[in-house]
């Protein structure tokens, strides 16, 4: 089990790191040959080396909370960011110095060769420009809507709104301010009933107090449901989110379920915690659905769907991946960390009968970068097939 655990969660870190270490190493031997053993080169490679060890370590949150979280974030987006300028500069090396021109450069014209330093620099710069351009976005917050088909779905239920806030992240990355707008979103769709989905903070020491300050003013005609993520399990707050969750007006459904009635029409609302990767997924939990009634499993990791469809639920409505954060649309197909996780990344889901929603939520994680896969506040309406 262990293993299981490492390989999905800490394998693509660990890559990363590795990707870093192996490319500051060449460009290393290279600035050596250039420039010799000078005491700056040292302490640059110095700097650099603890900067990407730290970074990495800091992704196991038991290790990471003996560093004041300020820190800790700041440190673990450095060493990203300093991986994406190590690859830049790896690809602009590649292009200046492949052997087809490397050949004929002094043959080349002033203007070609000039041309060619400019697109190794451009290389070079490429990933910190795209980060700027993610850190733009990032905090672009807009509103998603989606219809759902439910066979046989009662008229009562026909056009329920149903508003979704979901991994808010709220940290150095998300202010309280920036926040409470999604709040003002989410309630000027005067939906029937609101949905809080999980991770709400990052890592220990961000402001938890100043999230649940702003979901309480959180609105929905028929009340506010919820369900906990991996960031509530990490930072050891499910008890807390929970209580405080109560007294606020969110029930957090915890293993539990709450029939929510519509004129004659029952809608059955399931919550479980984070369902783990390396567990058997919603143990139990068809003891939750309820004949007769439709019924809908809030689960924070969206992967758990073809269990929940097959224990009879007809809509999962999910978040955690973040709509991989950052993703790219390359040959119609969108490449992005998420995939490594699971196949339901972002947005609409069919299986048979049953439907699974996934939205991109609204914080990051990592690095405050959000590329392809913009934050957004989720209204769903039910409809009838």
């Amino acid at each position: 089990m262990k293993v299981v655990l490492f390989r999905v969660h800490f394998f693509p870190g660990l890559c990363l790191l590795a990707l870093g270490l192996g490319l500051q190493f060449l460009l290393l031997r290279r600035l050596l040959e250039r420039f010799g053993r000078r005491a700056w080169l040292m302490a640059a490679t110095a700097v650099s080396t603890t900067v990407l060890l730290l970074g990495y370590l800091l992704e196991f949150h038991r290790f990471a909370r003996y560093f004041p979280v300020g820190l800790a974030t700041w440190t673990e987006c450095a060493a990203l960011v300093e991986t994406m300028l190590l690859i830049g500069v790896f690809f602009a090396a590649l292009v200046w110095r492949a052997p087809i021109l490397r050949r004929h450069t002094q043959d080349l014209a002033a203007s070609r060769r000039a041309f060619l330093k400019t697109a190794s620099v451009s290389l070079a710069i490429a990933p910190l420009a795209a980060t700027g351009f993610g850190i733009i976005q990032r905090n672009r917050f807009r509103l998603s809507e989606v219809s759902v088909p439910v066979p046989n779905l009662g008229k009562d239920l026909d056009g329920l709104r149903i508003v979704q806030i979901t991994d808010i992240h709220l940290s150095p990355f998300l202010s309280e301010q920036e926040f409470a707008r999604t709040i003002d979103m989410a309630n000027e769709t005067r939906a029937h009933i609101g949905l809080v989905t999980g991770d709400l903070i990052s890592r220990r020491g961000d402001p938890l107090d100043a999230c649940l300050k702003q979901l309480a003013r959180l609105r929905a005609e028929a009340g506010i449901l919820g369900c906990l993520g991996n960031h509530e399990v990490y930072t050891g707050t499910e008890e807390y989110v929970t209580e405080s969750g109560r007294k606020i007006g969110i029930d957090f459904l915890r293993h539990r379920a709450r029939v929510l009635k519509f004129g004659k029409t029952a809608l059955n609302f399931a919550g479980v915690d984070y369902q783990r990767f390396e567990h058997r997924y919603l143990v139990g939990t068809e003891q939750l659905v309820m004949p007769g009634a439709i019924n809908v499993l809030l689960s924070h990791n969206p992967d758990v769907f073809p269990v929940a469809a097959s224990q009879g639920f007809d809509l999962t409505i999910a978040g955690h991946t973040h709509g991989g954060q950052v993703n790219f649309e390359i040959l119609h197909e969108n490449w992005n960390v998420a995939r490594y996780y699971t196949r339901y990344v972002r947005g609409l889901y069919r299986e048979g009968r049953s439907a699974v929603y996934v939205s991109s939520g609204i914080g990051t994680i990592g690095v405050p970068v959000r590329i392809g896969a913009p934050p957004e506040v989720s209204l769903i309406r039910l409809c009838a097939t």
